[in-house]
C-alpha cells in the first residue's frame, strides 16, 4: 500500500506484485511493481514504476484494501515480464482459486493489441483451452474429421435421446455399441453446478444402458490418434447392458 500511495493518485499494484497479491505466485523479494497514469521521473526507492495513461476502470480493483490491477490485467502484465512456464503456473493457480474468467481474459486480449505480453498470454490460453478458439459446430466437424481420418464409424451428433422423463442431447453417440462420448469443456463443466448436473446426467444414461466416456477438446485437437484408438477400443467392447436395452 505504501508503494501505491508513493506513486500518486490512481496508482495500482501491478505485474508480479499484483500476481503475488492475488495468490498466483509465491512470495518474492525485489522491487514492488506499481502502475500509475502520467508517471514521470525516477520512481521512489524500491518501486518498479510502470506508466499507463489509459488504465480503464474495468482493469482496476481493490484486493485486501490495496488498489491493484484486476485479475485478467494482472495476468496480461505478468505475461510481459515472466517466462511462459511461470505464466502457465499463474493461470493454473487462478483456475484452482476459481477466480479466472476466461471470457474476460479473451476480451482483454482483443482490446490490448500491440501491448507487451499479449502474444504470450494468448498462446498460453490457446494451449490450456483450445476449444475457445472454435465454435461448437467447428469442434464437431473436427471430431468427425478425426473419425474419418482414423476410420472410426461415424457417430450421431447431438441427437435427442429420451431418458426416463428427460430429453438429453449427448455429444457423440454410437447406438450399435451403446457408447456415448461427451466432449468436456472446462469453461462449461468446471463449476459446482455443472459438476452435479453432469453426474446426474451420466447416472441416468448408464441406468438406461449407455456406456459414457469423456474426452477433452485438447485431445481432439492435439492428440487425435491416441483418442481415436481409445474410442476404437471402447467400440469393440460389448456393452454389458446393451442386450437389455432397445436400441
Amino acid at each position: 500500500m505504501a508503494a501505491v500511495l508513493a506513486c500518486g493518485p490512481h496508482a495500482v499494484l501491478s505485474h508480479r506484485s499484483a500476481a503475488e497479491l492475488w495468490g498466483l505466485v509465491e512470495d518474492r523479494e525485489g522491487l514492488i511493481d506499481v502502475t500509475a497514469p502520467n508517471r514521470r521521473g525516477r520512481a521512489p526507492l524500491g518501486i518498479a514504476s510502470h506508466r499507463d495513461d489509459c488504465l480503464p476502470q474495468v482493469d482496476r480493483t481493490v484486493l485486501n484494501d490495496i488498489p491493484c490491477t484486476g485479475l485478467s490485467r494482472t495476468l496480461l502484465d505478468f505475461a510481459g515480464v515472466a517466462p511462459v512456464w511461470q505464466l502457465r503456473r499463474a493461470i493454473g493457480e487462478a483456475e484452482v482459486l476459481r477466480v479466472f474468467d476466461h471470457r474476460a481474459a479473451r476480451a482483454l486480449i482483443r482490446r490490448s493489441r500491440g501491448r507487451r505480453g499479449v502474444a504470450r498470454f494468448r498462446l498460453v490460453l490457446d494451449e490450456i483451452r483450445p476449444q475457445t478458439k472454435r465454435t461448437r459446430s467447428e469442434m464437431e466437424r473436427l471430431f468427425l474429421r478425426m473419425c474419418s481420418r482414423f476410420e472410426l464409424p461415424e457417430p450421431e451428433v447431438n441427437v435427442s435421446l429420451d431418458v426416463g422423463d428427460r430429453r438429453l442431447r449427448p455429444d457423440f453417440l454410437w447406438r450399435s455399441a451403446s457408447l456415448i462420448v461427451e466432449a468436456d469443456s472446462r469453461r462449461f463443466h468446471a463449476t459446482d453446478t455443472a459438476f452435479r448436473r453432469d453426474n446426474w446426467r451420466e447416472q441416468r444414461l448408464q441406468l438406461a444402458g449407455w456406456r459414457v466416456s469423456h474426452c477433452t477438446w485438447e485431445q481432439v485437437e492435439r492428440n487425435p490418434r491416441e483418442l481415436a484408438e481409445t474410442i476404437r477400443g471402447l467400440l469393440q467392447l460389448q456393452s454389458p447392458m446393451g442386450l437389455y436395452r432397445e436400441i
